[in-house]
Parts: C-alpha cells; sequence; structure tokens
C-alpha cells in the first residue's frame, strides 16, 4: 500500500495520495469482507457435532467426567482448544462444575452457556435422562446453524454488489487520475479537501453496510464466577 500510494504519488502529484491509497490498502478489505458470522456458525456447527457425540458416548452408561475426556479425541477444531482445558481441569481434579463454568466462560457464547447449564444440571443430579436432552439440545443448535447459514447467504448478496461497484469506482478514478482532465480540479488545495469529504462518505457508507451485516449476539445467562479449585492435589 505503501508503494502504490509513492507512485500515485509521482504520477498524479497528488500528496493526499500517500495517505489515501495505504490507507485503503489496509481498510478496503476489511470493510469488503465477510464478517465473522462464519467464524460463529463454525463454532455452532462445532458445539452441535461435540454435543451429539457426547451425548452418544453418555448412552453407554458412563459417567459424565469419563464422557467428557471421551469426546476429547473427536472435538471439532473450532471448539477443540476449549474442550482441551475442560479436559485438562477435570483431570486435575477440579470441581465439575467449576470446569464446566471456565468452559462456558471460555467458549463466550449463548448457546455454549445453554450446553454448559444442561452439563452443570446433569452434574448435579447424575440422572440417567442427560443423553437425551444433549441430543434434543443438538437438534436444536443444528437447527439455528441452518438458520444462520440462511441469513448470511442473503446478506453475502449486498456485500457482493457492493465489492464489485467499489472496485470499479476504485478503476474509473485510477483511469481518470492518469490518464484525464476529468480530476486536475481535485489537484489544488481545496479540490483535496473536497476529494477527502467525498471519499469518507463512500467509507462512511460502507462502514453502515458493514454494521448492518452483523448481527447481535444473544446475551449470555452463565454469568463468570469465581472458579475454585477443591479437590486440586
Amino acid at each position: 500500500g505503501l508503494a502504490a500510494g509513492i507512485v500515485a504519488f509521482l504520477v498524479t502529484g497528488w500528496v493526499l495520495a500517500l495517505v489515501i491509497v495505504p490507507v485503503a490498502f489496509v481498510g478496503l478489505p476489511i470493510l469488503l469482507s465477510s464478517s465473522s458470522a462464519a467464524q460463529r456458525i463454525e463454532r455452532l456447527e462445532a458445539m452441535e457435532e461435540w454435543t451429539r457425540s457426547l451425548s452418544g458416548v453418555l448412552t453407554v452408561g458412563v459417567g459424565l467426567e469419563q464422557a467428557l475426556v471421551a469426546t476429547l479425541r473427536s472435538t471439532p477444531a473450532a471448539i477443540a482448544p476449549e474442550v482441551t482445558r475442560l479436559v485438562a481441569r477435570l483431570r486435575a481434579r477440579w470441581v465439575t462444575e467449576d470446569a464446566l463454568r471456565a468452559f462456558a466462560d471460555e467458549l463466550d457464547d449463548a448457546t455454549g452457556d445453554l450446553v454448559a447449564a444442561n452439563l452443570i444440571l446433569g452434574s448435579r443430579r447424575r440422572g440417567a435422562g442427560l443423553a437425551s436432552v444433549l441430543e434434543g439440545l443438538a437438534e436444536s443448535v443444528a437447527a439455528d446453524v441452518r438458520a444462520r447459514r440462511q441469513v448470511e447467504a442473503d446478506r453475502a448478496k449486498p456485500r457482493a454488489t457492493a465489492r464489485w461497484v467499489t472496485l470499479i469506482s476504485v478503476g474509473v478514478l485510477v483511469i481518470l487520475a492518469v490518464s484525464g482532465t476529468y480530476v486536475e480540479p481535485y489537484q489544488s488545495a481545496l479540490g483535496q479537501v473536497i476529494l477527502v469529504a467525498l471519499l469518507a462518505m463512500y467509507v462512511a457508507t460502507l462502514v453502515w453496510m458493514k454494521r448492518m451485516a452483523i448481527g447481535r449476539e444473544m446475551p449470555r445467562f452463565l454469568a463468570p464466577v469465581p472458579v475454585t479449585r477443591e479437590g486440586a492435589a
């Protein structure tokens, strides 16, 4: 971006190019990229797969702690670090509920809270119905993943339009800057101020569009609590 800015300055004589071009190289890819929704969907899908796997392990009659340890090898990569630390805490003889609350804090997600809350209740009651509860929860998360994928597919259409319009606009500006007299008024001090204002409004529109495409996160309901290490040797 800096090299392109220097070249643009040498070709056009605009001092402003030394700032605008590097900023554009850094900012436009961020503004025109897909939002972090894809990563959130991937994590949700991983939670669904892990919850379903845990339910299957529980049906063979093992305890909750043993089942959590057993799912470590098959944990999806998106949540593997969190599950690895959960298993490490259980092996270090943390209280199960404390380990699960720390797990929920690391996931930092409303769906993660829902999974952890069901596991906490299972650790308290030690009933036989936890596997079926987790299976139903996995189905619910899977439906949520499908809905979010559809929403993200709809949001991708205006993003693609904005990306093409921006690329075409930048191409036209480059061609006019190096080959025509259309942009000569912008070479003056007042012209460059006006150019900055126009570009700022264009960037503000892209920022506005990106903010609209970012959905609101569901609030968590498991509040972070101090973790004790009872039973740790």
